[in-house]
């Protein structure tokens, strides 16, 4: 069994940072890919970044040079550094995980996945 537990969400200004994390604990063995979706009110969930165990990284176009993913893997934790925020950025961020070792983008490609932090940005 594999928990996720997210962090670092909160209200913010537009043009501020946020840091989000995600610590995976139990059986993590071979968890190498990893992401991080966001579902905004009204709209379906959508990949934001994913990463894959040779770092290799995707984005999604709106958030390019924006956002940027990276992982610990000593310690199992996922993050998001997201920077200038926007208010079209609100939304409850998701991490996902999910075994082997290709870089992955699909929500249906990740089996495991933590509640969500919310993240608001207000002008």
């Amino acid at each position: 069994q594999v928990q996720l537990a997210e962090s670092g969400g909160g209200s913010v200004q537009a043009g501020g940072s946020l840091r989000l994390s995600c610590a995976a604990s139990g059986y993590t063995y071979s968890l190498y890919c990893s992401a991080w979706f966001r579902q905004a009110p009204g709209k379906e969930r959508e990949v934001v970044a994913a990463i894959d165990p040779n770092g290799r990284t995707l984005y999604a176009d709106s958030v390019k040079g924006q956002f940027s993913i990276s992982k610990d893997d000593a310690k199992d934790i996922l993050y998001l550094q997201m920077n200038n925020l926007k208010p079209e950025d609100t939304a409850r961020y998701y991490c996902a995980w999910d075994r082997g070792r290709r870089l992955k983008g699909r929500e249906e490609e990740f089996k495991y996945w933590g509640q969500g932090t919310q993240v608001t940005v207000s002008l």
